[in-house]
Parts: C-alpha cells; sequence; structure tokens
C-alpha cells in the first residue's frame, strides 16, 4: 500500500513538473509572439537576435506588459489578439488601445496618451532646425566659395535628405512575415547595434559625444552672435562685443532651473515668426538695390585656404538628424517621413540659396560673418535686436538637451551612473545638479569671450560634428545594418558620402582650427 502511495505521489510531482516546463516554454514563446517574433533556431534565431538590439528602457517595458499580461491569465498564445508591444512597433502606428495599466489594475480611461504629430508638424520642427538664424553666415560662405558655394548648399541638402532617410530605414529590420518592424528609437540604439556584440555601448558613447559637442556649441554660438549683434548695434556705447556677452549671459541664467521645456516653447512659434520677417526685410533691402548688385564679383575659383570654412557652415546649417528618431516614432503616418524630409529641404535649399546669394550680391567683397552687420545703422539696430531677442529664446532648447544627456550618461543611468542622481524624491533639482547647469552656461560663456568668430566656430562645428552625425555615421550605420538588402547603387551612395564626408570634414577642421589660431594670435576681432 506505501508504495502504491508513493507512486502515485511519485506520478503526481512528474505531472505537475511537466505541466510547469509545458507552461513556461508557452509563455516564453508568447513572449517572443509579442515582440514581434517566433520561437526561431538555428540561423533564424541569429538573425532576429541581431535584430532585437532594444535600448534598457524598453526591454523593460515590455517585460512589464508581460507580467501584466500573465497576472490578468492571458497566455499569450495563439489567441490571435495584437499585443501592447505591437502597436509600438509597428510601422503604421496602428494598433490596440492598451489592455491594462503598469500596476495590473483594469484600464484608467484617464491614461495619459501621447499625441502624435502630423507630416506638417513635423515638416515644421525640421524646417525649425534647418532654417535657423545661423543662415545668417551663408553669405560669407558664398564669398569664399562663388558658385561652388552654392552648388554645395544644394548638394548638402540632398545629402542631408539621404543621409537622413536611410538613418531612419536604420531603425527597422523585417520580421519572418517580411514586415518592417521597429526595434530601435534614437540614434544611440543605432550606433550601439553596429558595435555589438564586441563593443555594445561604444557606439552610444560616440554619438553622445558628437551630439553633446554640437549642443555645447551651438549654446556658444548664440551667446557669440548675441554679443556681436549688440556691439555693432551701438557701435558709440562703451561696451564692447565681450561684455555685451557677458550681459547675454546673465540673461540666461535662469536656464540653469530649468525642469522642461514647455515654458520655453510657447516662445519657439513667435522666433520663427520673428526670424523670418527678419530675413524678409534682409531680402527686401537687398532688393532695393538689385541694380548695383555686382555680379561679376561671384567667381567660378574658391579661396583654397578658407573655402573648406565655408563646407563646414553649410553642413552646420542642414543638421537635423539628431532628432529625426525621435521625430519619426511620434508622427501619425510614418510612412510620410520621407515626402515630408523630401520637401522640407527642397524648400531649404532654394531659401538658403536665394538669401545667400542676393546678400552676397548687395555686399559682395564687404559680405561679414553675420550679414546683417552689413546693414545701415537705423535698420541694423532694429534687426539686430529682433534677432538677439531670437537668440536668447533659442539658446535653452541646446542646453536642455545637452544638460539631459549628460544627466542621463552621468547621473541617471541606473546602477551603472558615475554619480549620484541630479534629482531628489520630491523631484527636486539637487545642489550638485544645479551646479553642472551653471557650470555649462559658464562654459559657453568663457568659450564665446576668448572665441568671438561665429564664422570660423560654425565652421568648426560643423566639420567636427556635423559632418559626422550627417554624413559619416548615417552612411557607415546603412552599410551595417542593411548590407544584405542594399542594392549595387546604394551601396555606391553610402560610400561615397562617407569618402567625400570624410575628406570634407578633416579639411574643413584643419582650416577652421587654423583660421582660430590665426585670429587668436593676431588678435582679430570679428
Amino acid at each position: 500500500m506505501a508504495t502504491l502511495i508513493r507512486g502515485k505521489i511519485s506520478n503526481k510531482l512528474s505531472n505537475a513538473a511537466t505541466a510547469v516546463s509545458n507552461k513556461s516554454q508557452a509563455k516564453v514563446s508568447g513572449m517572443f509572439a509579442r515582440m514581434g517574433f517566433q520561437a526561431a533556431t538555428d540561423e533564424e534565431a541569429l538573425g532576429f537576435a541581431a535584430c532585437d538590439d532594444l535600448d534598457y528602457d524598453h526591454r523593460q517595458g515590455m517585460q512589464m506588459d508581460i507580467l501584466t499580461s500573465e497576472e490578468m491569465g492571458g497566455e499569450g498564445t495563439g489567441d490571435g489578439d495584437v499585443m501592447e508591444g505591437d502597436s509600438h512597433y509597428q510601422r503604421d502606428g496602428t494598433g490596440p488601445p492598451h489592455s491594462a495599466s503598469k500596476d495590473g489594475g483594469p484600464t484608467n480611461e484617464l491614461t495619459e496618451v501621447r499625441p502624435k504629430i502630423t507630416a506638417w508638424e513635423a515638416g515644421w520642427n525640421v524646417t525649425n532646425a534647418i532654417q535657423g538664424m545661423f543662415v545668417l553666415g551663408l553669405p560669407y560662405a558664398i564669398l569664399h566659395g562663388g558658385y561652388l558655394g552654392l552648388f554645395l548648399i544644394i548638394f548638402a541638402a540632398v545629402v542631408c535628405c539621404y543621409t537622413g532617410k536611410i538613418l531612419i530605414a536604420c531603425l527597422y529590420e523585417e520580421d519572418e512575415d517580411g514586415q518592417l518592424v521597429r526595434v530601435r528609437d534614437s540614434y544611440v540604439d543605432i550606433a550601439n547595434a553596429c558595435c555589438a556584440p564586441r563593443f555594445p555601448s561604444l557606439g552610444g558613447h560616440v554619438v553622445n559625444v558628437a551630439q553633446i559637442i554640437e549642443l555645447v556649441m551651438t549654446c556658444i554660438l548664440y551667446v557669440v552672435v548675441s554679443g556681436n549683434l549688440m556691439y555693432n548695434s551701438f557701435p558709440s556705447m562703451p561696451i564692447s562685443q565681450k561684455s555685451w556677452a557677458i550681459l547675454a549671459t546673465a540673461a540666461l541664467l535662469p536656464c540653469a532651473f530649468l525642469k522642461n521645456l514647455k515654458a520655453v516653447s510657447k516662445f519657439s512659434l513667435l522666433c520663427t515668426l520673428a526670424h523670418f520677417v527678419i530675413n524678409v526685410l534682409v531680402i527686401a533691402y537687398c532688393l532695393s538695390r538689385a541694380k548695383d548688385w555686382a555680379w561679376d564679383k561671384v567667381k567660378f575659383y574658391i579661396d583654397v585656404k578658407k573655402f573648406p570654412i565655408s563646407i563646414g557652415i553649410i553642413v552646420f546649417s542642414y543638421t537635423s538628424q539628431i532628432f529625426l528618431p525621435s521625430l519619426e516614432g511620434n508622427m501619425q503616418k510614418p510612412s510620410e517621413f520621407h515626402c515630408m524630409m523630401k520637401w522640407t529641404h527642397i524648400a531649404a535649399c532654394i531659401l538658403k540659396g536665394l538669401f545667400a546669394l542676393v546678400a552676397y550680391l548687395t555686399w559682395a567683397d564687404e559680405t561679414k560673418e553675420v550679414i546683417t552687420d552689413n546693414l545701415p545703422g537705423g535698420i541694423r539696430a532694429v534687426v539686430n535686436i529682433f534677432l538677439v531677442a531670437k537668440a536668447l529664446l533659442s539658446y535653452p532648447l541646446p542646453f536642455f538637451a545637452a544638460v539631459e544627456v549628460l544627466e542621463k550618461t552621468f547621473f541617471q543611468d541606473g546602477g551603472r551612473a558615475y554619480f549620484p542622481d541630479c534629482y531628489g524624491g520630491d523631484g527636486r533639482l539637487k545642489s550638485w545638479g544645479l551646479t553642472l547647469r551653471c557650470s555649462l552656461v559658464v562654459f559657453t560663456l568663457l568659450m564665446a569671450i576668448y572665441v568671438p568668430h561665429f564664422a570660423l566656430l560654425m565652421g568648426l562645428t560643423g566639420s567636427l560634428t556635423g559632418a559626422g552625425l550627417c554624413f559619416l555615421l548615417p552612411s557607415i550605420f546603412h552599410l551595417k545594418l542593411q548590407w544584405r538588402k542594399l542594392q549595387w547603387h546604394q551601396v555606391f551612395f553610402d560610400v561615397s558620402i562617407f569618402v567625400i564626408g570624410g575628406i570634407c570634414s578633416i579639411s574643413g577642421f584643419i582650416h577652421s582650427l587654423e583660421g582660430l589660431i590665426e585670429a587668436f594670435r593676431y588678435n582679430i576681432e570679428d
């Protein structure tokens, strides 16, 4: 009897273990199904594992969705329902609403849903990025490049549009059904995927460094141009350009206390409209002097020493690749991204080319680094004051983005952070977080004081980080991640862009650096 009882107990335990094992396998299969995969083996498994290079936050989010669905009794296999993860990663952005909250409770109808933007709104954002106040330096590029400078304005628009599209293509991979699935969410994710598995985080560090350099240099340029514009607007006042830069920075110190950009974003449209009016005023003045245009001054030859600086200026005026992955991910119809990129860059190319040519024809060899400095005294003062206001209101955007990257990398990276979190449990900014922000503002001031050369700084930044983020990295990433699907002409384009971009980047960086050294050595003021 005892033997019989032991046998029954043994059988029940064995059956229970088998059931648990089968249930675990079913849950694993359900997890892969929700992520857009099947439980593939051998070569398929290796391929899909390479595609699934999601960042840490999204992996945690998917795990929470799986746990939530299991707690609610959903097995997730074979029921044909589309799970929460699918609506996030499908390219068309369609999918059912969430079935449960993160804490396992019922659906809350008041749950905040991130609003999607239309293609027009996305185009407006791209236009703000590539049609900013840095177009004021383009006539200076024509001064040293002539007709070739105009060609480069067109060429840079075509290449930046193309690299923006291939960068977005790197966010997607095909699943086993041949459908595009969004498996990456940012420039950093793409970079990490290219360096995996040997150096899984190297690419992200490179992109972050380039991004921080570009954002900080943009802040410096805003301070430089503010000091330059005010000094040239009121030359009779006993205030130097450096002093004006200090006054401008004093007005920017409240940026250190920013927690979000809600307050600043209210001025975004006003700034853009003001800049549009300024451009119209400058062009109108130039058209009023059309009979004196110096067509004979537009050269077919180039200044070999200074033209590479012009390349950096032109490239920097088109940089928008940093935020394109986030922008495309928030579009209502991501399939319209390519059309949006095409028309925004066509419009930018036409407007920039006309503005640069008309302004240069008006002042020819007298063209200055910031074209508004060529305007007559009365008009110059009014236009420059508006430009200074736009520069100061635009400063918080790149500043806040740079702070976010620094805080996420060094203070908020979970257990991998180098320093304690900048924020307390109540959400207040701690002392070292405020010190970091104030130090960044002061750093931009010091750079603006000691290197007050708008065009040279713009050319240096465009050659160093602009060319890297817009030309070099997208083409390399596209070749690495999409190699099996590329046609020969796509490979040719990517390789050509990388080679040409590399040559222009190195040449522009060297000549911009030489120009800065020369200006510093001989104390040359703008």
